[in-house]
């Protein structure tokens, strides 16, 4: 992707406002600042010891608290289990805590269960999606599994109750399709949360009668942002069940009253456009051509009762999606974290990158550069291991960068002011 440069542009006067002689006093005065500085400060290499222990103090300090959070879990206040949720999701989002959950999920898994069981509400959508940050810290492997095969009978029970909270429907939509995404080793047990997805933003009943564009909302939302991100892992013996039954059920989500359910039932549909290309099938029939007037309406409709904000932002992603169906063309993003990058080059790569960003929240930088599950996903390769010389000199202390700005602001206020001074005696 191009990358814009800034040319710099000096004036006329710049030469005579910085002379050679007045930059290297500059320069000097701020080696001298620096090194005045770095005198000062030089017990600080033998604390270096001591910073080690304090750091291992301090881990030891987080981990004593995560096992009271745990603890706290099954507490009789509502509340407290609540705060104890909060606390867990914060730090399971944020750090790689594999080694130290690994000999205590068991205990942890019958906790959220029991939330889950016996909890209401906020109490359940707190649960399950601290059971999806769990599984993603444990990864695909038998630990994963075995933990989506214990918690699965009890996400998809609080999914399908409609007299349960709308907010634990939600996070319990995502915990499934997340879940099974990461740690689902069985087709059954993936085709039994697509169907159960579905069954959630597409119901039988849908069309009788009631209009469909006040019953849409968050829920719906989130089982479909998970049917599609299962999708991206179907086997094509079963994506083409998929592409011939199930994907016109998108199209009259493309008359939602919710603009974020629109929007998500359009990347869905060119998702499938790109699926259906990489199995070399061909979906160009008669509903096609309705599908792609319905896709144009959407971007280029004027309707004054949407706000502007989200008319917008709906004409900006319909268009690439109809570019996409129409031409095969995807714009592409670039994702930076740390010293790395990656790119969304596809429907698929977008799809999976939104729903673990939505999960991880701000932790999604941290667990790109550390997770193993997550870099083994986007095909970023190992955990990038810097030697301490390396990590010196890519990362500059505050104390160190305040120091610097000082004595070069203090260098740069004298050249300068000797500059002036010869201004003023040839005016």
């Amino acid at each position: 992707m191009p990358r814009s440069r800034r040319a710099a542009r000096r004036g006329p006067g710049s030469a005579r406002a910085r002379s050679p002689a007045s930059e290297e006093e500059a320069g000097s005065e701020v080696l001298s600042h620096c090194s005045s500085a770095s005198e000062g400060t030089s017990p600080a290499d033998e604390g270096a010891g001591s910073e080690a222990a304090s750091e291992q103090g301090q881990e030891e300090e987080a981990e004593d608290r995560l096992k009271e959070h745990m603890d706290n879990l099954l507490d009789k206040s509502t509340k407290m289990r609540q705060a104890a949720l909060q606390s867990l999701r914060l730090a399971f989002s944020s750090r790689i805590l594999s080694e130290f959950l690994l000999e205590r999920r068991i205990m942890l898994t019958d906790s959220l269960e029991k939330c889950l069981k016996k909890g209401k509400g906020e109490e359940q959508a707190l649960a399950s999606t601290v059971l999806t940050l769990l599984c993603l810290q444990m990864g695909s492997g038998p630990e994963g599994e075995e933990l989506f095969h214990s918690l699965k009978p009890v996400l998809i029970s609080v999914l399908t109750d409609s007299t349960a909270s709308p907010g634990a429907r939600q996070s319990c939509a995502m915990a499934l399709g997340m879940c099974c995404y990461i740690a689902a080793a069985d087709l059954e047990d993936l085709i039994l949360c697509l169907s159960c997805l579905e069954g959630i933003f597409s119901p039988p009943s849908m069309g009788e009668g009631t209009s469909a564009t006040t019953q849409h909302g968050p829920l719906h939302c989130s089982a479909l942002q998970s049917w599609s991100l299962l999708l991206t892992i179907c086997p094509p013996s079963h994506i083409k069940s998929i592409l011939d039954n199930r994907w016109l059920k998108l199209s009259p989500l493309l008359s939602s009253s919710s603009v974020t359910l629109r929007i998500l039932a359009g990347e869905t549909i060119a998702l499938i456009f790109e699926l259906a290309q990489d199995l070399e099938e061909d979906l160009y029939y008669q509903d096609t051509e309705f599908l792609c007037a319905q896709l144009k309406i959407l971007a280029t409709e004027s309707n004054k009762y949407r706000a502007k904000t989200d008319r917008r932002k709906q004409h900006s992603i319909f268009r690439d999606i109809l570019r996409f169906i129409e031409n095969g063309e995807y714009q592409e993003e670039t994702v930076r974290f740390g010293l790395e990058c990656m790119y969304l080059d596809s429907w698929a790569r977008q799809r999976t990158y939104q729903a673990f960003k939505e999960v991880l929240g701000s932790g999604i930088c941290h667990h790109l550069q550390n997770n193993d599950l997550l870099r083994e996903i986007f095909g970023l390769g190992p955990p990038l291991v810097l030697d301490a010389a390396a990590v010196k000199t890519s990362k500059v202390s505050r104390f160190e960068k305040h120091l610097y700005n000082s004595a070069a602001f203090k260098a740069r206020t004298k050249a300068r002011s000797r500059v002036r001074d010869k201004r003023a005696d040839v005016l």
